[in-house]
């Protein structure tokens, strides 16, 4: 015998056949292989330690581990400092590479036994409490077993978009439950309901998971009431007071703004035909030729309010003295009916002819007089003045009636001291 067994093997020394077979050094190799199967499996298969080696595959087993040198020898040779733990099947990252040795391979048990499952050495350290398995793998990683999870959510009937990919598991699984959990927007965020209910509990209609302030219906395009101008700014529940999928509001701007109607109602519900939605009281777009009052020339340029007092609007009275009382500088001896002289253009812009509108024609000295000077009665009820020259000249007669009330038989209208004598 070269020389005393390790301890290990001090029981086969006896006989030489149980390690050795006679003439042949080729079935050395088998005859170690039969007795250490666990390391057979690993060299057959090409896992663990002896497996992955291919150089192991070819050589003798002493060429590593050399026996007959001792009771005390190491003929494992392994060396825990420089072992590279890539030449098993347990590669060591992460949070692994600070993990001391005796920490996974407890004493008296052999390397190759030390537990490669997560939850054999996790165990402890496992919040679910076995709900989800033993295949830790599968959401966490040993880089940070809290902070970093692959769990791939999208497997699942509720796949995790935008913000609820940052949030944490057990925001959702309170007391590590995972089956059978609601999958409904309102189920976690009924307390964030801003809308208390009103609008029903289908919230993904309007909001998205990317943000929940952030509102994806599309009121134009999703109703048959296009939000335009300020109806673009207004808040939902101004007009959705109750719930909006199934209450149907009314789309006519009365139905809203019927307290908003300074008319009372009396020019009717079709607020738009006047109004636009980008500003209540400017932009009035109303056609004024369509009614009784067609707007020409100054009229025009004059303010709603100027002319329409009270917001009936239809009370507004149609006669020019009525607004132009003040302006009236014949103080009504002219009558009413302003239009007869007057334009819109301006209020000194007048044209009559009293050759032509009336059977009294001006000539003489009359051209040249104010109107007043024979309509000198205030607030007249007629404008038909008597036609006879004595009806204005009686003064003016110092033949105080003796030759009648004629008087253009003698006198004619350029001056009163022409006499044109009778043949």
């Amino acid at each position: 015998m070269p020389g005393e067994l390790t301890e290990a093997h001090k029981k086969l020394q006896a006989d030489c056949s149980n390690c050795h077979t006679s003439f042949s050094k080729k079935s050395q190799r088998k005859q170690c292989l039969d007795c250490h199967k666990e390391v057979a499996v690993d060299v057959k298969e090409k896992t663990g330690f002896h497996g992955k080696r291919a150089e192991i595959q070819t050589k003798e087993c002493k060429f590593c581990h050399t026996e007959h040198i001792g009771r005390k020898a190491d003929i494992v040779l392994f060396d825990a400092d420089t072992f590279d733990h890539k030449l098993t099947d347990f590669v060591i990252d992460g949070a692994h590479v600070k993990a001391e040795c005796a920490q996974c391979h407890k004493p008296k048990k052999k390397f190759s036994e030390a537990p490669s499952a997560c939850i054999d050495c996790h165990k402890d350290a496992e919040p679910h409490e076995g709900k989800l398995g033993k295949d830790c793998a599968s959401c966490h990683t040993t880089t940070d077993w809290v902070k970093t999870t692959t769990y791939d959510h999208s497997k699942t009937n509720f796949p995790l978009k935008d913000n609820h990919q940052k949030v944490p598991c057990k925001s959702c699984h309170i007391g590590e439950v995972y089956k059978d959990l609601p999958t409904n927007c309102i189920d976690c965020h009924r307390i964030q309901d801003v809308h208390e209910g009103r609008f029903g509990e289908k919230c993904e209609t309007c909001h998205a998971p990317s943000k929940w302030t952030e509102v994806k219906f599309d009121h134009n395009k999703d109703t048959k009431f296009p939000l335009a101008g300020k109806h673009a700014k207004a808040k939902c529940d101004t007009c959705h007071e109750d719930n909006a999928f199934k209450v149907k509001l009314e789309t006519d701007c009365v139905a809203c703004h019927k307290k908003d109607d300074p008319h009372e109602g009396q020019l009717g519900k079709n607020c738009s035909q006047c109004h636009s939605a980008e500003s209540w009281r400017d932009n009035v777009v109303f056609d004024h030729e369509i009614t009784r009052f067609p707007l020409i020339g100054l009229h025009a340029l004059v303010p709603c309010e100027a002319c329409h007092v009270t917001s009936a609007y239809r009370d507004a009275p149609l006669k020019c003295a009525t607004c132009h009382e003040k302006d009236d500088y014949h103080e009504k001896r002219l009558g009413k009916e302003c239009a007869t002289c007057h334009n819109p253009n301006g209020w000194d812009r007048w044209v009559f002819n009293h050759n032509r509108q009336t059977k009294f024609k001006l000539t003489g000295s009359h051209e040249g007089l104010e109107c007043r000077a024979c309509h000198t009665k205030k607030r007249s009820a007629s404008l038909n003045l008597p036609t006879t020259c004595i009806s204005c000249h009686k003064r003016d007669d110092v033949h105080r009636g003796s030759f009648g009330k004629k008087c253009e038989s003698c006198h004619v209208t350029g001056t009163f001291k022409d006499v044109k004598l009778r043949k």
